[in-house]
């Protein structure tokens, strides 16, 4: 989205001239988790009025059929008078005439609170803008107001990113698309806020807005970690990011009523934790990633995001930088502000190295091709399987290795770390608000680096699907990758007992494994290995734990109730880890140890 003008706000103020959205939300039946919900569009075109409900959501990267949740759908004039409205498509309704104005009503389901979808209970309000509110096709750039009649049992406390309107409970916002990037929680919130000075001499208010059973320390707490994690991410970028209506919040449910999740949005963050007793540490880890995307998402945006389509999911081609190295700095400014101790920190790294260089999805196929995919995996719904052990990985974890390695390098050869990449996008990107391309991310890194260098990258690493050597790269911080698995024999299945005395393969075996290349996939039942047999993971384990990597061994099992066999040759498991090479007497350099300064000693002053 773009940033906000002094003039566009007066806008707000529902001027007579000009398209208008007005939705008045109430809530009859909170019980049974229902709104009910007018919109009225007022100085619109002649011809038919088209609306819509969202079939995606800003954060998300899949389709959502949020239209499923609408009914009772009803439309009237300015005088009252019932229009025809039609169903056109399954979350498309037209109203073939009317006079200039129309009001469509609809009650809205809504008991899944997270941070994509919607939860209506009488004390708390829970509403993600796309799963909740119908738009006119056409009106994007019409100003909004939006006011909520709140049930009596609810505390009544707000938290948005909308701007406040004269009355009580009223808010507007300039169009569409801000509209739509607005989470809303109404309900029993704490409150905990603090204003930062930005290197401009602008003051921002950043605050945490709590739906627990929190204590009043514990809140406290909250707050504090928060506070620190805020204070690091800004000095990533050299700056917090220009918040539109001079704050910044965290809308925070940790409570048993929601479902974990974290959405990102230009000015605040939809953050759901289920939780029975409260646990501010529990949270610490959202809050990073979803803070670090107010910069890296919501101002340096891909082209291929902007504008953000509502009628269907955008296909992106830099997930892996927009998600994965979000995911890279979220791990990372813990562990700079103390609040991930460094074991755990080298072990999440360790995970990283795993994604790239043991996963398919990552040895098969390049970060493109992975953020493409994410149209059907961001919480996509789907009932058929896929291969996706076989050809996706995770471009949260594929690019968070990249960023490593991305980090590692510029540190090696050009004295600078992955912050001067981000600095670099920021000032081209994310102050100016002009989208990128993956041609376009190559010259920020060229900028900080080299042509030749950002060329060879960006081939073999985004463009391409080449190993890394992270056993060099690692050892110039002081760390030895090994395989904590080394010399143990991995026939390469995921089983299970089914229930009924039989040991099945429950997921599809991958490229590389023992299994795989002999022939064994999912839903096969093992019977047997070298003659013994196996009813359970116990069994199996058993077997393997006196067999080394090559050996050979005869599987007996079924397949489609055919008994069969086969000889399967034993590979190595795999499982990496980093060693401190001062834990093997060997010394750490003056170099080693400002790689690790720069994971693991604080940017502030």
């Amino acid at each position: 989205m773009k940033k906000i003008s002094l003039a566009l706000l007066l806008l707000i103020t529902l001027s007579s001239y000009g398209q208008q959205m007005h939705y008045q939300v109430s809530f009859p039946n909170a019980v049974h988790h229902e709104a009910h919900i007018e919109l009225t569009a007022s100085h619109i075109p002649s011809g038919p009025a088209v609306f819509h409900m969202s079939r995606s959501s800003p954060g998300r990267y899949a389709t959502h059929e949020f239209g499923k949740n609408v009914y009772d759908v009803t439309a009237r004039d300015h005088n009252g008078k019932n229009l025809i409205v039609k169903r056109i498509d399954g979350d498309v309704y037209e109203v073939p005439q009317h006079d200039g104005a129309v009001t469509i009503a609809y009650t809205l389901y809504a008991n899944y609170a997270d941070g994509t979808y919607a939860g209506i209970d009488p004390e708390s309000i829970h509403l993600n803008m796309p799963a909740c509110f119908m738009w006119m096709k056409g009106q994007d750039n019409a100003p909004i107001s939006i006011s909520f009649d709140i049930p009596k049992e609810n505390k009544g406390v707000i938290a948005t990113q909308l701007f406040p309107a004269d009355a009580p409970n009223n808010f507007t916002a300039p169009g569409l698309q801000y509209f739509m990037d607005c989470p809303t929680k109404i309900g029993d919130l704490h409150f905990r806020e603090w204003k930062v000075t930005n290197t401009n001499g602008k003051v921002y208010t950043i605050r945490v807005a709590l739906e627990a059973n929190a204590t009043e320390q514990q809140i406290d707490e909250l707050a504090e970690k928060t506070k620190k994690i805020t204070a690091e991410a800004k000095e990533v970028f050299g700056e917090y990011a220009p918040y539109d209506h001079g704050a910044y919040t965290f809308i925070i449910s940790a409570n048993p009523y929601v479902f974990g999740d974290g959405m990102e949005h230009r000015n605040s963050t939809m953050i759901t934790q289920t939780m029975g007793s409260f646990n501010p540490n529990w949270l610490t880890g959202v809050i990073s990633h979803e803070y670090f995307h107010n910069w890296n998402v919501e101002r340096i945006r891909p082209k291929t995001l902007e504008p953000f389509n509502f009628e269907k999911s955008n296909m992106s081609n830099e997930l892996w930088c927009a998600e994965g190295f979000t995911q890279y700095y979220g791990e990372l400014i813990l562990a700079r502000t103390g609040l991930r101790d460094q074991k755990t920190h080298i072990a999440t790294l360790a995970s990283f190295v795993n994604a790239k260089q043991n996963t398919p999805g990552a040895r098969y196929y390049s970060p493109i091709q992975a953020s493409n995919h994410a149209v059907f995996v961001d919480a996509g719904v789907s009932i058929d399987r896929t291969n996706y052990p076989n050809m996706f990985t995770t471009y949260y974890y594929y690019g968070a290795a990249i960023a490593l390695a991305l980090d590692l390098e510029m540190q090696t050869n050009y004295h600078k770390t992955i912050d001067a990449f981000m600095q670099a996008m920021w000032k081209r990107f994310g102050k100016t608000e002009i989208p990128y391309t993956i041609a376009t991310m190559q010259e920020a890194l060229a900028s900080v680096t080299d042509a030749t260098f950002a060329a060879s990258f960006f081939d073999q690493y985004i463009r391409g699907h080449e190993s890394i050597d992270y056993a060099t790269l690692l050892a110039k911080a002081g760390y030895e990758l090994k395989n904590a698995s080394e010399g143990k024999a991995a026939l390469g299945v995921s089983a299970l007992p089914d229930g009924q005395g039989r040991l099945v393969i429950t997921r599809n075996t991958t490229k590389g494994t023992a299994a795989y290349e002999a022939g064994l996939d999912i839903n096969d039942e093992l019977l047997s290995f070298d003659g013994t047999t196996v009813k359970t993971v116990t069994d199996m384990n058993d077997f393997l734990q006196h067999k080394k990597p090559d050996d050979v061994i005869t599987v007996r099992y079924k397949h489609r109730e055919q008994e069969k066999s086969v000889s399967v040759t034993l590979k190595e498991q795999v499982f990496p880890t980093l060693i401190p090479i001062e834990e093997k007497g060997q010394t750490v350099t003056e170099n080693m140890q400002k790689i690790r300064d720069s994971w693991f000693k604080t940017k502030t002053h």
